[in-house]
């Protein structure tokens, strides 16, 4: 099944210096951006991390530090690359809790501010989770019948996505065509920040959602305990984190 798309979806996947959100890098990037006619266009490219690749994480990806040691930084082709995803949703495999609050913070670390708030986000490992509790290579031989043979490689691991939402699609017929719904179903809860220490109560509040004052307003907790915002931001958070309690803080200020 095709999706059925108003405007164009970008699914992504990344292999990384590790699995740390807040302070590992990309080494390599793949998107499929689909197009609402059918259209598709396939970019993959390794990137120079500014660090170390640790063998744990090569022996996974493949990825050494002698690959990717003339390629471009991030910040090389982070306008480039945001001129690409401008104005797209987004597709991957874990990617809401890993993919994309890791892509988040190498642009926030370049000084450029994507706005996703008005995208979608489609998780795939979700629905498959919610549907059938396995692993990408189990969701690609179950739901495509074929072997993810290069798993692990980006751009094998961004189709296997891509394919497998379209073979849901066409197994589950509960499941609707639409981008908005296929975001909703695949959420796993509102995070504020994408990294989950941010959430949003069912009066859509931000709150905590980690430590002692978890399920505790945000903006409650900055009023009678300013310090608690400097520790957070002297602390070890994602930048999308403590860009997010900013804007709470300031929000509040002007009330």
């Amino acid at each position: 099944m095709n999706l059925n798309l108003k405007r164009p979806i970008v699914f992504f996947d990344l292999e990384t210096t590790g699995v740390d959100t807040s302070h590992d890098r990309i080494v390599e990037i793949s998107m499929i951006k689909v197009m609402p006619d059918g259209e598709e266009i396939v970019k993959t490219r390794r990137l120079n991390p500014e660090m170390p690749i640790p063998p744990e994480s090569s022996a996974i990806h493949g990825i050494k530090d002698e690959d990717v040691k003339d390629c471009p930084t991030f910040a090389q082709i982070a306008k480039s690359l945001e001129e690409f995803l401008r104005g797209c949703d987004f597709g991957g495999f874990n990617s809401n809790r890993f993919d994309l609050p890791v892509l988040v913070e190498e642009f926030l670390r370049v000084g450029i501010d994507v706005d996703f708030k008005r995208r979608r986000f489609i998780d795939v490992q979700n629905i498959f989770h919610k549907k059938e509790q396995r692993t990408l290579v189990a969701a690609y031989k179950f739901y495509c019948d074929r072997d993810l043979t290069d798993a692990h490689s980006a751009e094998a691991d961004t189709r296997a996505t891509y394919e497998v939402l379209k073979a849901q699609l066409d197994r589950y017929s509960d499941l609707t065509n639409d981008i908005d719904a296929l975001a909703d179903f695949s959420a796993r809860g509102e995070a504020a920040d994408y990294a989950g220490r941010i959430l949003y109560d069912d009066k859509g509040r931000e709150v905590f959602g980690f430590g002692k004052y978890k399920g505790r307003s945000v903006e409650e907790i900055f009023r009678i305990e300013p310090s608690y915002y400097s520790w957070m931001m002297n602390g070890d958070f994602p930048l999308y984190t403590k860009k997010v309690i900013t804007e709470i803080r300031l929000r509040s200020k002007t009330k």
